[in-house]
C-alpha cells in the first residue's frame, strides 16, 4: 500500500484547531493595501474557520490533519 499523500498547497495554507475545526487566513491581504481602509485590513489580518460546506474537500487534501 503506498503511503498517503497530502496535498501539499493546501498544507501550508490550512491548519487545525483544539478542538478539530480548520482555520485559514483571509484573502486580498497581498497587495493593492493603499486603496483598502484600516478597518478592512485589520479584519484581514485574523484567522477564520473553514465554511462547513468546504471542509470536506479540505479534509480529502489533508488526510492527517
Amino acid at each position: 500500500m503506498p503511503k498517503m499523500k497530502s496535498n501539499r498547497g493546501a498544507a501550508k495554507r490550512f491548519r487545525a484547531t483544539g478542538s478539530g475545526r480548520i482555520k485559514r487566513k483571509r484573502a486580498f491581504h497581498s497587495h493593492i493595501l493603499t486603496k483598502k481602509d484600516t478597518k478592512r485590513k485589520r479584519r484581514l489580518r485574523s484567522t477564520v474557520l473553514v465554511s462547513k460546506s468546504d471542509e470536506k474537500a479540505v479534509r480529502q487534501m489533508l488526510p492527517k490533519l
